[in-house]
């Protein structure tokens, strides 16, 4: 993807249509998914997802005033952790996994750039069930922006620069839409 200041690949068939359902039917039912409460500008709600978080070091996460800590990861995740190590020739600390269960359910606009990722946190996010439309905005030139649909089973990938310029958003769709599972991996060192 040919964007100014972003290092961002697509890889449409990571997963099989088969592999992809298997993985989602499991995570769908497996994980210990939770609702943490959010505050913006002041305002606490309920996410607007449900999460679950996973690492392989202790580590807790933490983003818009909320800190994760990580469940060690279950065989199926990091067998699937391990098939993409060996495609992106990347180590994986952790993995932030999103529940997005009907088109209510975003993800605002924000970068992935909590200190705890290192100075240029590189982020993979396999996508699995309900196709979904993913936005990026350049932070300092309006002009540039993206939108891709993530499919069933694919891969992005986003390293180098791509969080000092960038946010990127799922958005809420008034489209009645199926459940999707998002798994973030990411290196906290």
């Amino acid at each position: 993807m040919n964007l100014p200041n972003a290092d961002i690949t697509y890889y449409p068939k990571l997963l099989s249509a088969t592999e992809a359902d298997q993985y989602f039917q499991s995570f769908k039912t497996d994980i210990p998914w939770q609702q943490d409460d959010i505050t913006v500008f002041g305002k606490t709600y309920p996410q607007p997802r449900l999460t679950a978080l996973f690492g392989e070091n202790g580590k807790s996460y933490a983003y818009s005033n909320i800190v994760m800590q990580p469940h060690p990861f279950p065989e199926l995740l990091a067998a699937l952790k391990t098939r993409l190590e060996k495609k992106t020739n990347l180590h994986f600390t952790t993995c932030l996994m999103n529940l997005y269960r009907d088109g209510k359910d975003s993800n605002g606009w924000h970068s992935d750039d909590e200190k705890e990722l290192g100075p240029n946190p590189i982020i993979a996010s396999i996508s699995l069930g309900q196709e979904r439309f993913f936005h990026l905005r350049h932070k300092s030139n309006k002009e540039h922006k993206h939108k891709m649909l993530l499919e069933h089973g694919s891969l992005l990938l986003m390293k180098g620069e791509t969080q000092h310029f960038w946010q990127h958003q799922i958005p809420k769709t008034s489209r009645t839409i199926k459940e999707r599972i998002n798994l973030t991996f990411r290196i906290i060192k």
